[in-house]
């Protein structure tokens, strides 16, 4: 192994439903009713393609931009202070930098972002790259982010590389960029779900991988 990408909505912050209010509060504002169970299942995926599950493909490119732009700062008014870490994520980010791993971050969320939940973390001083929508022209599902991550990683070979995230659209974005992926549970998404996306093994949050740490594929040498 020489490095470990996580995705951060989910995986590392308790912040799922969070943005699934935040969507339906936008929607709402903007006179389109959802239903939050249907709104969370496509958390984990960015605005491009979270909207067009919802919105004709008319309306997105009427009003997507705008729809997008009042729910982000919709979250971070109403929401952002909200969010917490998930337990054990300092300790994990350690423990990996100890074993000499590399460690990026690549969301699906805007730099801006990224850039205070590393704070709300406080892994900044552990983590060498970092990758946002801001660096891909798609979302995930699509491999965009992680493509980009891979650029910034200095040429390590795919196969030493493995994703932390807990939706199937890291899954399914990590095998696109030729990625094995693990899966945690924490952010709300069925086993089931997971391993139907690939992911290689499951664990329920950054604590319980922490603590089955030299049986994971992280450990691989």
């Amino acid at each position: 192994m020489r490095a470990v990408i996580f995705d951060i909505d989910g995986t590392l912050l308790d912040s799922v439903d969070l943005h699934a209010r935040a969507w339906v509060e936008a929607f709402a504002h903007f006179g389109v009713t959802t239903d939050f169970a249907d709104v969370r299942r496509q958390i984990g995926k960015g605005g491009d393609e979270l909207m067009p599950v919802f919105l004709s493909e008319e309306r997105v490119a009427r009003d997507g931009e705008t729809i997008e732009a009042y729910r982000s700062d919709l979250f971070k008014r109403r929401y952002l202070s909200e969010v917490r870490p998930f337990p054990g994520v300092r300790p994990l980010f350690e423990h990996i930098r100890a074993a000499g791993l590399t460690i990026a971050l690549a969301s699906s969320g805007k730099r801006s972002e990224v850039e205070h939940y590393t704070e709300i973390l406080e892994i900044g001083d552990l983590v060498d790259v970092a990758t946002s929508s801001d660096d891909a022209d798609r979302s995930k599902p699509h491999p965009d982010i992680f493509e980009a991550a891979l650029e910034k990683l200095d040429g390590a070979p795919r196969d030493a590389i493995i994703v932390i995230g807990d939706t199937p659209y890291d899954a399914e974005a990590a095998a696109k960029a030729g990625l094995r992926t693990v899966g945690l549970l924490c952010g709300g998404f069925p086993e089931a779900d997971l391993r139907s996306a690939g992911c290689v093994a499951i664990y329920r949050d950054p604590e319980d991988l922490l603590d089955r740490f030299a049986q994971s594929p992280l450990a691989d040498s």
